[in-house]
C-alpha cells in the first residue's frame, strides 16, 4: 500500500515539476486577466454595473451554446435562483443525488423545499436514471392539476437537480425524458462541468436552467462567482430581475416589485472571468492531456482511473481513481497529504449529514460504495 502511495506521490510531483506543496486544483492565469482588471479599476465601475459583466455573459453564452447567460455572485446563488424561477417553493420536494457538494442541497433548503435522494451510477458518478425511474414509479403520480405529487409524503415533486460530478456528465437525456413524463422541472447543477459535453451538447443545456460555478478551484475562476445559463427568454429575464434586487427601471426612483436578491456579479470579477474564459479551450485541452497521462500511468496498477462516460466529453475538472475500500482510501489519503501532495475523498453523502439525515431516500448503494473508494488527485492546468 505504502509502495503505491509513494509511486503516486512521485508521479504527481513529476507532472507538476515541484517538490513543494501541490494543491488539488489551483487557478492558472495566462491570459489578459490583469489587463482587464486594471481597465476595470481605471473605469471606476468595479461593482455590479460595468461593461465586463455584459461581455462575460455574452461570451459565456457563445461558448456553451446557450441563448442566455446571467452572471451572479457564486454557484450557490445560481442554484438558488434557478430553483426559485422554476417554481420551487416552501413544502415542495426536489429530487437530487446524495453524492454532491453541499451547495446543491443548501439551495433546495433556501427555497423552503426538501431534498429527496436517489442513487448515482458508478461510471458517471452522477444521478442514475434507473434509480430515478424506480423512485418515480414507486412514489410519484401526476394528478389532474398537472403537478407531480409524492403519494407517500403528500408533497409536490417540483424539480429534479442532477449534478455533473467532478466534471463528468450524467446520462442527462434519460433524466430529461423522465422529468418530461412526470412534469418535473429539470435544473442542472453544472457547477463543475464547464467545458464538458454530452452528445455534443454542453452540459447545462438539457434542462430549463443550469448553474455554473467560478470558485477559485474551478476550471476557470472569477475569484467568486457563478452563472445561470438557459435557452428560455422569460426565465432569463426573471433571473436577471430577481438577482438585481427586483429593481424596476427608472431614471431615479428605487422601486422594487418583489423580494429580490443582491446576487449580481461585480464587474471586477467579470473582468477576471473574461480573461479566464478566453483561455478555457486551452485549459480543457491541457486537463484532458493530464487525464490521459494519469490513465496511462494507472493502466498497469491495481486501481481504476475514472474516465469520461460513454457519449461524453469531460473537462476532467478533478481527476480521480478508485481505491479498494475505505481503509485503503484512507491510507492513500494519509500518505499523500502528509507528503504535501493534496488528495481528497469525494463528497460526504448528503444523507449522512445532520441536516439532511431525515430526508427521503431510496437505496443508495452506489453512493456509499463510491464514497468509500474515490480518491481525487491534483488536477490543475498548470502542470509541466
Amino acid at each position: 500500500m505504502k509502495s503505491f502511495s509513494k509511486e503516486l506521490t512521485n508521479f504527481v510531483r513529476d507532472q507538476f515539476s515541484s517538490n513543494d506543496f501541490i494543491p488539488l486544483h489551483s487557478p492558472t492565469f495566462k491570459g489578459k486577466e490583469k489587463e482587464y482588471i486594471l481597465d476595470t479599476i481605471d473605469s471606476t465601475f468595479v461593482s455590479t454595473i460595468g461593461s465586463y459583466v455584459d461581455i462575460f455573459e455574452a461570451n459565456m453564452a457563445q461558448y456553451t451554446g446557450a441563448k442566455y447567460a446571467i452572471a451572479v455572485a457564486n454557484g450557490t446563488a445560481a442554484l438558488h435562483v434557478s430553483m426559485l424561477v422554476s417554481g420551487v417553493a416552501h413544502g415542495d420536494e426536489v429530487i437530487t443525488q446524495s453524492l454532491t457538494f453541499v451547495a446543491t442541497c443548501n439551495a433546495i433548503r433556501y427555497c423552503g423545499a426538501e431534498p429527496v435522494f436517489v442513487d448515482v451510477e458508478k461510471n458517471t458518478l452522477g444521478m442514475s436514471p434507473d434509480s430515478l425511474s424506480e423512485f418515480l414509479e414507486l412514489y410519484a403520480e401526476v394528478r389532474e392539476d398537472g403537478l407531480c405529487w409524492n403519494k407517500v409524503s403528500g408533497r409536490v415533486i417540483r424539480a429534479c437537480v442532477p449534478m455533473h460530478n467532478l466534471g463528468h456528465p450524467v446520462r442527462i437525456c434519460k433524466i430529461r425524458d423522465l422529468c418530461k413524463e412526470y412534469n418535473i422541472k429539470l435544473v442542472e447543477d453544472a457547477a463543475e462541468s464547464l467545458g464538458s459535453f454530452y452528445k455534443n451538447t454542453h452540459s447545462g443545456l438539457f434542462g430549463s436552467l443550469a448553474a455554473i460555478s467560478f470558485n477559485g478551484n474551478k476550471i476557470i475562476t472569477t475569484g467568486g462567482g457563478g452563472m445561470v445559463i438557459t435557452n428560455d427568454h422569460n426565465l432569463a429575464k426573471r433571473v436577471k430581475h430577481i438577482t438585481t434586487t427586483s429593481k424596476k427601471q427608472h431614471p431615479w426612483l428605487y422601486i422594487h416589485d418583489e423580494i429580490g436578491f443582491n446576487y449580481r456579479m461585480p464587474n471586477l470579477n467579470a473582468a477576471l472571468g473574461c480573461g479566464q474564459l478566453e483561455m478555457l479551450p486551452d485549459y480543457v485541452k491541457r486537463k484532458r492531456e493530464l487525464a490521459l497521462r494519469y490513465y496511462e500511468w494507472f493502466s498497469d496498477k491495481e486501481y481504476d482511473f475514472i474516465v469520461e462516460p460513454d457519449n461524453a466529453r469531460s473537462n476532467y475538472w478533478i481527476n480521480s481513481f478508485l481505491a479498494k475500500d475505505r481503509a485503503d482510501r484512507d491510507s492513500i489519503l494519509e500518505y499523500t497529504n502528509s507528503s504535501q501532495v493534496m488528495t481528497r475523498p469525494i463528497w460526504t453523502p448528503m444523507h449522512t449529514l445532520e441536516m439532511f439525515k431525515n430526508s427521503l431516500s431510496v437505496d443508495l448503494s452506489n453512493t456509499e460504495w463510491l464514497e468509500e473508494r474515490v480518491v481525487s488527485i491534483p488536477s490543475g492546468a498548470g502542470f509541466k
